[in-house]
């Protein structure tokens, strides 16, 4: 082996390093009408297959195909070579930023997470609050009392519990939801009547992997996916709202032990 050829070979392994690391279809795409070989992408028959699912031979295939692309011409290593630099520099302006570990649901941070950057909300400088049950639920007086239900049961366990009140008026202050829940240990949820905002908020607090407690005067008004959450159901009357603290005693006095 020439020394030429050693030296082609070291810069194709070094592709190929952050080829299999980082490359999506789009990329390879690019590459493909760059060098001007389309059909070898698009005929291969296992490499975007093999990225889509990763499978074990996709190490294999992607190093294939780029020896193909350096092999059908002098300037496409270069041209690679080009390419991947700029895709380098592109994530490095993206490099990961100090995150927290936001979940109540998980005990302890899985080996795969999910890095995201909303451009409606904010992400606060305020850590997870062990103690703080945040309330989403429709802002009418007739929900006043299950609101004091939900205090009852917080005064009697020592839980500082906080209500997203009827701040939606003003879209400025949809941040203070997001704060909310972001800050809370667990989320209750109101389903009664299908309120949008409540079901907004639910999925919020999903996202970020908080603990939902559903009630509901109705089962009906939870959406069927979420019909496992096994909600709590209560009628707003004096015996039913008495349940309903009875019912909230047991779950929270687990989920804050």
């Amino acid at each position: 082996m020439t020394r030429e050829t050693k030296q082609r070979t070291a810069r194709l392994f070094a592709l190929h390093e952050f080829v299999r690391a980082y490359f999506t279809k789009a990329d390879w795409f690019r590459v493909a009408y760059l060098t001007d070989n389309v059909d070898l992408i698009e005929d291969h028959p296992r490499l975007l297959r093999s990225l889509d699912f990763r499978d074990d031979d996709y190490d294999g295939n992607s190093l294939q195909v780029l020896s193909k692309l350096i092999g059908e011409g002098t300037s496409n290593l270069t041209e690679l070579e080009r390419y991947v630099d700029s895709r380098k520099a592109s994530l490095s302006r993206y490099a990961p930023v100090a995150s927290a570990f936001v979940s109540t649901v998980q005990t302890r941070q899985p080996e795969r997470v999910v890095t995201f950057a909303p451009d409606v909300f904010s992400i606060p400088d305020k850590p997870v609050e062990s103690n703080m049950l945040s309330v989403m639920m429709p802002f009418e007086g007739r929900f006043a009392g299950t609101y004091t239900a939900i205090r009852n049961v917080c005064a009697r366990l020592g839980i500082d519990c906080r209500r997203a009140d009827d701040i939606w008026d003003n879209s400025i202050l949809i941040q203070d939801v997001f704060d909310l829940i972001f800050t809370s240990r667990a989320v209750i949820t109101d389903f009664t009547d299908r309120n949008p905002n409540v079901f907004y908020e639910t999925g919020v607090a999903h996202t970020l992997g908080k603990i939902v407690i559903p009630i509901t005067q109705s089962v009906s008004d939870i959406p069927f996916d979420l019909r496992h959450h096994r909600a709590l159901t209560y009628l707003p009357n004096s015996e039913g709202l008495t349940k309903l603290e009875t019912d909230l005693e047991k779950k929270l006095s687990k989920v804050f032990a």
